[in-house]
């Protein structure tokens, strides 16, 4: 479909897929995964590792539920990102003293020197957005994602 085709009305009236929120949201996460690629490549991370390191470079000593949490991952999808996260010298892992049911997750010196190393990084401009855009696109995006959230947690059979 070139800019000047009008789409077509699709059956009982529904709207095109060019019109559906989710579908723009997807491919623009798959456009983003096209920018970050050299980026990651460069690390030597998926995406999901590079969001890891990030989180825990805001914030160490995180426990494994606390950062599942903050990334929006259970604790089975998480756990196998850490142990290879720590197999590659980034992150550490270790039992809370406190409470041996508890592990506890911290960056080592390695993986502090690759979230600085990811610093040099901008892809913001990338975008196309002007810095406010860019902000407040960020947090209507996180506004959408957590009133989806507490929808789907609303509609959840009890």
């Amino acid at each position: 479909m070139t800019a000047t085709t009008k789409p077509r009305p699709t059956a009982a009236g529904a709207p095109p897929l060019s019109e559906f929120l989710c579908f723009a949201v997807y491919s623009a996460n798959l456009a983003f995964s096209k920018v970050y690629r050299p980026m990651l490549d460069a690390l030597g991370l998926t995406y999901t590792q590079y969001v890891t390191v990030v989180a825990l470079s805001e914030e160490g000593d995180q426990t494994v539920g606390g950062l599942g949490e903050k990334l929006f991952l259970e604790s089975n999808t998480l756990t196998p990102i850490l142990k290879k996260l720590e197999a590659m010298g980034y992150v550490e892992r270790a039992r809370d003293p406190n409470n041996e049911r508890q592990v506890r997750v911290n960056l080592t010196k390695s993986g502090k020197r690759l979230r600085e190393k990811a610093l040099g990084f901008d892809l913001r401009g990338a975008s196309g957005l002007s810095a406010k855009d860019f902000a407040r696109l960020q947090k209507e995006v996180v506004t959408l994602r957590d009133s989806l959230i507490a929808f789907a947690q609303d509609e959840a059979p009890a």
